[in-house]
């Protein structure tokens, strides 16, 4: 199959991927395959049902109000976030949904009981993954008229029960010039060619798109990361969700300011830049998905760590930066995970502290040999990270976790410089070694918020 960098960095909304992003992209499909198959007209009501992780954390990462929006037709990349709240409590009120109303306005209309027809099963979960949601829907005598059920399989990435025993992702037959799975077949393709990590990976996304409409692509993912650093460094307050989480990206800015050398603070800096991005992402607002919600900081604060701190960081850089990333991430969805419900947070966290490394090892001047191994380091350094969010919203330990893991990027690229690119431990086996400390690891771990940080910090 084939997985494009646009697959791996979308534009979306906060804060969750798997919790928000995915099932909004889930209630839409279903909406919009009621109008395809001719019975949204005769569609009276509708039920929605949340299992797994879906279940136990959803209220925590906005799902039930994502599965509405998505139902009333928005997508993740272009709901108005500022007026996203708005719209929920108005369903909520009038106890009205508008199917598929943000593409054909209010013509359809359908009574909808949220506490009835909404529901969240905490311990139950279905076969294939622990992201999955079942969506009916009912004529006006209660005849069923369409059953689907979705998985959020990490990243956004949404798959239907058709797509089970498949493969993790839709699956995509595009053919591309240099197909790659794992790493030692990256390295090989680069040697063969004698082309760089982001040049070959560029080659292999001219198979959908042109070589000016990548650039620009990449150029407006690094524009919105940049927007959502601003924004993060200069909003201030209490994040939603109960725990009364202080926002500290604006404060610490002004005091880092303030004490001026910037050169001198840089990793303090790149933290900062992360747990901007976080804060933001908390707050349910815009962001790339990088990929994913929970470790959206990491890349683009490595980026913007280049940008301040690296001379010569142009746009080709930034493109090429998240070309390689692209690349290393890709090696993550084949052959393991980027799930925290499937695998911990090593798949969220990890692979973005791995795919960061590697891309500024790239724009640094490392060899191919130089970004396999700052991508190896990125995910040794995470590996059996638990996913325990606390009260189950991606604040705590997650908005501090991504201020660390890009500091460890950082390091990774910077020691994979240092050498020649020879190791002992290939990125291929640290990845198998992730995708299988996954598969031990107690589910309770796994964005379930019944282990770990997320029941010896009491709530406040």
């Amino acid at each position: 199959m084939a997985i494009s960098v646009f697959d791996l960095f979308s534009i979306g909304i906060g804060p969750s991927s798997s919790h928000t992003v995915g099932p909004m992209r889930a209630a839409n499909l279903f909406a919009r395959r009621l109008k395809n198959e001719g019975v949204l007209a005769h569609t009276a009501s509708v039920r929605a049902e949340l299992f797994g992780s879906l279940g136990a954390t959803g209220h925590g990462h906005g799902t039930p109000q994502a599965v509405l929006l998505g139902l009333e037709g928005e997508s993740p990349r272009t709901v108005d976030v500022e007026n996203a709240d708005a719209r929920v409590a108005r369903i909520r009120e009038t106890g009205r949904l508008r199917l598929l109303g943000a593409e054909i306005g209010d013509a359809h209309e359908i009574a909808f009981d949220e506490p009835r027809q909404l529901i969240l099963h905490r311990r139950r979960s279905l076969p294939y993954h622990a992201n999955g949601m079942t969506l009916f829907a009912y004529d006006a005598e209660g005849a069923p008229l369409l059953e689907k059920t979705y998985y959020s399989v990490g990243g956004g990435f949404v798959v239907d029960e058709d797509a089970v025993g498949e493969d993790r992702i839709k699956l995509d037959d595009t053919v591309l010039r240099h197909p790659f799975r794992t790493g030692d077949e990256l390295l090989r393709l680069t040697r063969e060619t004698g082309l760089s990590v982001s040049r070959l990976m560029l080659e292999n996304e001219k198979a959908w798109r042109t070589e000016e409409e990548i650039r620009a692509g990449l150029l407006e993912i690094w524009q919105v990361m940049r927007d959502c650093v601003e924004r993060g460094l200069t909003q201030e307050g209490i994040l939603p969700g109960g725990l009364k989480v202080r926002r500290r990206a604006a404060t610490s800015a002004r005091q880092l300011r303030a004490e001026g050398q910037k050169q001198a603070h840089a990793l303090e800096w790149t933290t900062l830049y992360a747990m901007a991005v976080n804060e933001e992402n908390a707050a349910g607002g815009r962001v790339v998905t990088a990929p994913t919600n929970g470790a959206a900081g990491i890349i683009p604060a490595v980026l913007h760590h280049a940008r301040d701190f690296v001379p010569g960081t142009d746009d080709d850089a930034v493109v090429r930066f998240l070309l390689a990333a692209g690349a290393i991430g890709m090696l993550f969805k084949e052959n393991a995970s980027i799930s925290g419900a499937e695998v911990g947070c090593q798949g969220e966290v990890g692979s973005a502290c791995s795919m960061a490394a590697g891309g500024l090892a790239e724009i640094l001047g490392g060899s191919p040999e130089q970004v396999e191994n700052a991508a190896e380091i990125g995910i040794e350094h995470n590996l059996g990270l638990t996913c325990d969010p606390v009260g189950g919203l991606v604040q705590i330990p997650c908005i501090e976790r991504n201020g660390m893991a890009a500091v460890k990027a950082v390091t990774a690229a910077r020691m994979s410089l240092r050498g020649d690119g020879r190791h002992h431990v290939s990125l291929d086996k640290a990845i198998k070694t992730m995708r299988d400390t996954g598969a031990d690891m107690k589910v309770k771990y796994k964005e379930t918020a019944r282990g770990g940080l997320a029941v010896n910090v009491i709530e406040c």
